[in-house]
């Protein structure tokens, strides 16, 4: 395990659900796991297993740049820390504001969105669907580059709100 399918769990699970609808989530700390992650049609172990090898391998270095990126590992997966401002807009910074990612909304049906994005190194598409205003999974497809050579990968999510203080995790700007 390597810290790029970090990237790869990072770039297609936070960088995608980020515009949840506001109105349906609670601020507070939320956790996102991972699961039926695959790169071309290969499963991948799931966040949990990666991320537990991953936090014995991280310097404290890394550590830190992924905390100043509004990303902490904990849990089961990764916690994000959204403020009352965030779920009011349309904009919840799950992402990290310097990835040069860019999201795009395509259709609102009842309790499902689907988006589509694309950064520089990964592009897609998914589809959000919000259970309650503590609860969203999403369903992500799309494209790669994180090691020079092109792929496909898709993963579930599953964001859960765990409360509204956030302790030690800070808000993504």
């Amino acid at each position: 395990m390597n810290v790029r399918l970090l990237g790869l769990a990072v770039a297609f699970g936070l960088a995608l659900p980020v515009a949840a609808q506001a109105q349906m989530l609670q601020p507070g700390l939320w956790e996102l796991t991972t699961s039926n992650m695959k790169v071309d049609d290969q499963n991948l172990p799931d966040l949990q297993l990666i991320l537990g090898q991953l936090q014995g391998q991280m310097t404290p270095e890394q550590r830190a740049q992924l905390e100043k990126q509004g990303i902490t590992i904990g849990g089961k997966g990764i916690r994000a820390c959204l403020t009352p401002e965030q779920v009011k807009s349309d904009n919840i910074p799950l992402t990290d504001p310097q990835s040069d990612c860019k999201q795009e909304i395509t259709d609102r049906s009842g309790n499902q969105w689907k988006f589509r994005f694309s950064c520089p190194k990964a592009q897609g598409a998914g589809v959000a669907t919000f259970l309650s205003d503590r609860e969203f999974t999403t369903k992500v497809n799309g494209t790669f580059n994180a090691t020079g050579i092109q792929q496909k990968g898709s993963l579930d999510t599953r964001a859960v709100w765990l409360g509204q203080d956030c302790g030690t995790v800070k808000p993504r700007a």
